[in-house]
Formats: C-alpha cells, structure tokens, sequence
C-alpha cells in the first residue's frame, strides 16, 4: 500500500438560503408536502421563460470571494442534457465553460501542518428533484418523484486533486462547510441535502506524475462516510493495480450497511451532456463595484477568527480551532466571555462538559436551552464560592435538560456551597478522628493521602463544603 499515493478531488454541491428558487418564485422550503413548491417554470411546462434571482448571483459572489476566488465580469447559463425522472425539463441550467468564480484556494491542518487545496471553480446551477422509492433501489417496483427542490439554487465548488488521503478529504469538506456556513449563503445541512459531496479518486505509484483512472463517488452523506468511503476505495483500487487488473472509468454508490463502494455507470465525460448556452438565459455581467460591495460586507471568516481567538483571548491553538469550528459556537462562546471575562475557564466549560452533553444528546448549538447568559451566571456563582466545582456540574446537567437558571436550580436543590468555617471545621474533626492510620500517613510524609480526607469531608457534607476551605482546615489540623 505504501507504494501508492491517492489522489482526490471532491465535488461539493451547496443549496443556497434564498427565499425563492433560481429561476422563479416559488418557495425552497424544506419539507413541505411533496410537489407542493412548483409551478410551471420549475416543472418545464411549453412556453415558460426563466429569471435569474439575483439573490442567488450575490450569494455565489459571496461564496467565491470567500473562498479566494477570481469572479467572473462575465459568465453564462449552459444547458446540461440528461434525460432521468427528477429532470423535468431533460436538461439542467448549469455553468460550464465560463462559471462565475474561479482559481480559489483554502488552508486545512492536519496533524499540525498547514496545506493548501485548490478550488478550481465555483459555478452555478439548479438542482434537481427526488426521487421516492418504494423499498429499495434495487428491488423497488416503481418510484414516486417529488419535485419540491426542482430549481433551488445551487453552488457546485470543484477542488482540484490536491488531497492524498481521506483524512485530507474531511478535513477539506468539514473546511468548506465552515467556511460556507459563516458566509450565511446556506445552513449547509447534511442531512437535509443542503450540502452533497461527491469524490473522485484514483491511485497511482509513489513519485508517478501521471494520474490513474478514477472513479467518481456519490452518495456520502455525512462525513463519517465520506471517509469510510474514501478509505475502501482507494483500498480497492490499490488491490486491482497490484493484481494486474484495471481500475474502470465508472461512477459509484457508496452502501453505508455493506461499507462497499457499487458501481452505478460508465463515467460521463462533459461532450455526453451536450452542453450549449442557454438561449433563454442573458449572460450574467458582472459588476465589479458590486463585487467590492460584496466583498466588504463579507464577515470575519475561520481562520481570522481562530486568530483573533489565540492573540485576544491567549486561547491555546487548539481551543480556538475547536471554537471556531462553527459560526454559531464562536458567537456562543464570545458572548459568554463578554459576560464572564474569563476566556479558558469559558472555553474548558464550552469545550467540555456542553460539547459531551450535546454529543449524547444529538443537539446542535442552536438547540441548546442554556444560553450564553445562564452559562456565565453559573460561572458568576463558582467565581463568588456561592457553589463548588462539582455542584457546578450537577448544576450545569439540569440547566442543560430544562433551560432553568442557574441560581433557581441552587436554590429548587438546596445546592449552595457551606463556606461557614465552624460548620467545615466541625467535619474535619470528624473526619480526622475516623480515619487515624490515614492521618499517620500523612504525617509521615504521604501528601496524597490529603486527597481522600478531602473527599470524606465532601461526602460527609454531600459535596457543598468549601473544597478551598477544607483543604486549608485540614492542612493547618494535620501539620
């Protein structure tokens, strides 16, 4: 395996947040009532003419100026034709030889090493609708179509093969999502179809600067897939050069259950879709003041903000990279911090104990019933010694499973910390006098034994002793 390297490409189709569809008025709400979003320009009914939603044309500007794009003064629609049940029309209004963005990059780190990806272009087009099968695609007896998202604008982002393994490949996906995400062009929701990856992979000896023939991926849905897919292909391609055997030009399903990639088709190469300009479409000219008006009002984007996030809050690198994964955490996480000036004990809580409650719970930051307010009241509460460490957690779990405030669940759990020292001092004698080979212990020299003292006088208080105090009191009774 060593021998080879992969070489990766992926193809990222982007659902843009409009109101309305590319090329007309109606909705691109997700999960209404099947063909309930359509109309006669959409369904490709005779004498129908398209419209450009301008809207869509600012977000793919947006997109591309993020993503360090070249946009095009001047670009077209093309008509790319294919004849399958969700294509109304037969063909579909794509971008082809002159798209609108183009020559972008961005920066993934792995393991520590920066690496820039290529983005060979951003182009625009139409999506298609879907199809409901009746069971299984191979043993279904027909299919329903539902053509809701017939015409919802999309971005196709193409890199170029600039990745060699699937760790790279998630890691450039998990990139472009964020990036995309903090633009506001999509919400870039993987489970709603928002955001779809295909791959196209192949291998090739160590030091060969001719590419292998690849194979296109489709129907990776998450990123766990994305690399489990990428892996078994790049292993299965390998295994067919060693063996002498060639590897086929063909597009591939991925099957999550069975962790194989399927052959679906022979690959179609660009001259099978017959593309020529849209005769319906005018070209798009492209302004460039609006272009600088685009660009100014572009927020800050990851990488400046896991910056900022190191240099103004003397965040360890990691941190912020973790913090900024997501537009939505950073905003939580500085939020908080305005209100609690405390930036590492804000972000070991965000980091911590929120992330593994939103990780068994399915939640994601919006769904969080704590706010950034009621996370920095708790911490208010730690930092005055009205409760401990550890009642903070018990705290914290009830806020996170009723949105409550915190000092209404201190006070509904009778969970303020004692910090009356002749109430502690009194435990700790008790404590001393239970335990007295633990005493001895520590008198000869056995500091740690001070730890299990500790929890005995906690336990004996069930947890709301000053743990400060305590250590102080017992220190000052054993010495």
């Amino acid at each position: 395996m060593a021998q080879y390297e992969a070489v990766i490409g992926l193809e990222v189709h982007i659902e843009l947040k409009t109101d309305t569809k590319i090329f007309c008025h109606s909705s691109t709400e997700f999960g209404a009532v099947a063909n309930r979003h359509v109309c006669p320009v959409c369904l490709g009914l005779p004498g129908v003419l398209p419209v450009v939603n301008k809207k869509a044309v600012e977000y793919a500007i947006k997109a591309g100026l993020a993503l360090n794009c070249r946009i095009a003064s001047f670009s077209k629609f093309d008509r790319k034709n294919y004849y399958y049940p969700d294509l109304p029309k037969n063909y579909q209004i794509s971008q082809y030889d002159l798209p609108i963005a183009e020559h972008g990059h961005l920066k993934i780190n792995i393991n520590g090493t920066d690496k820039r990806i290529g983005i060979t272009r951003v182009h625009m087009e139409e999506d298609a609708g879907k199809l409901v099968h009746q069971g299984t695609p191979s043993t279904t007896p027909y299919s329903l179509v539902d053509y809701n998202r017939t015409g919802v604008p999309l971005i196709e982002i193409v890199s170029e093969p600039d990745m060699r393994s699937a760790d790279e490949a998630v890691a450039y996906l998990e990139k472009l999502k964020a990036i995309i995400q903090y633009t506001g062009v999509s919400d870039c929701k993987m489970q709603e179809g928002s955001l779809r990856c295909d791959a196209n992979i192949s291998v090739r000896p160590v030091g060969q600067a001719e590419l292998g023939t690849r194979a296109e991926l489709k129907n990776m849905n998450s990123f766990k897939a994305l690399h489990k897919a990428v892996t078994y292909e790049i292993e299965r391609q390998i295994k067919l050069v060693q063996s002498g055997e060639r590897v086929i030009q063909e597009t591939r399903t991925w099957d999550d259950s069975k962790g194989v990639t399927l052959s679906m088709r022979s690959k179609e190469e660009a001259h099978d879709y017959r593309y020529f300009p849209d005769p319906d479409l005018a070209p798009l000219v492209i302004d460039q003041r609006w272009v600088d008006e685009i660009k100014a009002g572009l927020p800050e984007l990851p990488d400046e903000r896991r910056a900022r996030f190191v240099s103004e809050y003397k965040l360890p690198e990691y941190d912020a990279m973790v913090l900024t994964a997501t537009r939505e955490l950073a905003d939580y996480y500085e939020q908080c911090v305005q209100l609690f000036n405390n930036p590492k004990l804000v972000s070991n809580w965000v980091m911590g104990d929120l992330a593994r409650m939103m990780n068994a719970s399915g939640r994601e930051i919006g769904d969080v019933l704590i706010s950034p307010a009621q996370l920095a009241e708790m911490l208010q509460l730690m930092d005055k010694g009205t409760i401990s460490g550890k009642i903070a957690k018990t705290v914290f779990e009830e806020m996170f499973n009723t949105g409550k405030d915190p000092g209404k669940v201190v006070e509904e759990k009778g969970l303020v910390q004692i910090s009356d020292a002749a109430l502690i001092d009194k435990v700790v004698d008790e404590v001393i006098a239970a335990n007295p080979k633990s005493v001895e212990d520590y008198r000869a020299g056995k500091e740690k034994v001070i730890g299990f003292l500790v929890g005995q006088v906690m336990k004996a208080t069930t947890g709301k002793a000053n743990p400060g105090m305590v250590n102080k009191l017992l220190k000052e009774k054993l010495s």
